[in-house]
């Protein structure tokens, strides 16, 4: 079940044991009071700059997740604020999904971390990395990045594997155990999202499809969920703990995919998702689709998204950003 996120450093490992040992699917564990540092630069308190919901403030934690096949269905994807869908080797897709308003009990399945995570990340200050591991020439950019790295070499109790499923698609993070493995990460901030009304304009549209060199996804609009319903390579996309995906905003960011100087064990060339500079992009929000523009001209400024030269607001709740390439 999901909870709010837990207060810092051992004062967090002490509230989680708590709240664990007070009432199984409480919501909303409190927090052990004001002695919690905060940062300069975080969002303003009580809303989160992630979804535009109410939500206590608290650390950034993303999470590496296995997205072919035989990993679905997935575990606490429900409950993440942001989801992005990467594409990795064979072309097939990877999802890094970003956590701070709640916490479910387990994420997964685990893969590995990939070089466009690091820029991916930039934004969001130094927010702890959950992931199964790397290969061994990516592991000193990733260690030199700002990010609090937590794999099951530097913290093994934070993860456990799954009789149910076979490796390597079997590996489950445990969040609150995570964060307190990485004491350092940031608090969330805003990274140049906005949330409101929607704009004028757009057209109405039931279903918008992104493919991948070998990967499918389809967004078809609920109004009884007020989000749209995901399927993957043509299969309704469900957890095993929340029910069926269906995030109030979806964006598919067209970018400059590209070869990277990395390979995976197979040989095969690692791509290299490029986040920074501009570019096209659609965004679907109360069943109608906007043509907007996306911009991120820092590599540690957040991304603007435009329709019509101004912003345009996304729809509270959970959002997909799909980086499709051009």
């Amino acid at each position: 079940m999901p909870g709010a996120p837990a207060p810092r450093g051992p004062r967090r490992l002490l509230a989680a044991l708590l709240c664990a040992a007070a009432a199984a699917g409480l919501y909303g564990c409190s927090d052990p009071g004001p002695s919690a540092p905060t940062r300069t630069g975080t969002a303003p308190s009580g809303v989160s700059p992630l979804t535009g919901l109410p939500a206590r403030t608290g650390p950034v934690l993303a999470v590496k997740i296995d997205n072919v096949a035989a990993a679905r269905p997935h575990t606490g994807l429900g409950a993440a604020d942001l989801v992005y869908v990467e594409q990795v080797e064979g072309g097939v897709t990877r999802l890094l999904a970003v956590y701070s308003s709640r916490l479910p009990d387990s994420i997964g399945p685990v893969r590995s971390a990939r070089e466009s995570d690091i820029a991916l990340l930039r934004p969001f200050g130094r927010p702890a990395l959950a992931y199964s591991g790397a290969q061994r020439a990516l592991n000193p950019l990733l260690e030199a990045a700002p990010l609090d790295l937590v794999h099951q070499s530097s913290a093994p109790g934070a993860f456990r594997r799954s009789p149910d499923r076979p490796a390597p698609h079997n590996l489950y993070l445990r969040p609150e155990r995570a964060l307190a493995a990485a004491p350092d990460a940031s608090d969330v901030r805003p990274v140049g999202f906005r949330f409101g009304a929607p704009p004028a304009g757009g057209t109405a549209t039931t279903t918008e499809t992104v493919r991948f060199p070998a990967a499918r996804y389809a967004f078809t609009w609920s109004a009884a969920d007020r989000g749209w319903r995901v399927a993957m390579d043509g299969r309704p996309a469900t957890t095993t703990d929340g029910g069926p995906l269906a995030p109030a905003t979806v964006v598919v960011q067209r970018v400059t995919v590209r070869p990277s100087a990395f390979r995976d064990v197979n040989g095969a060339v690692s791509p290299y998702t490029e986040t920074t500079g501009t570019g096209t992009a659609t965004v679907l929000r109360d069943g109608r689709a906007y043509e907007a523009r996306w911009s991120r001209p820092d590599p540690a400024g957040g991304t603007a998204f435009t329709t019509g030269g101004r912003p345009l607001a996304f729809a509270p709740g959970q959002v997909w950003i799909v980086l499709a390439p051009r």
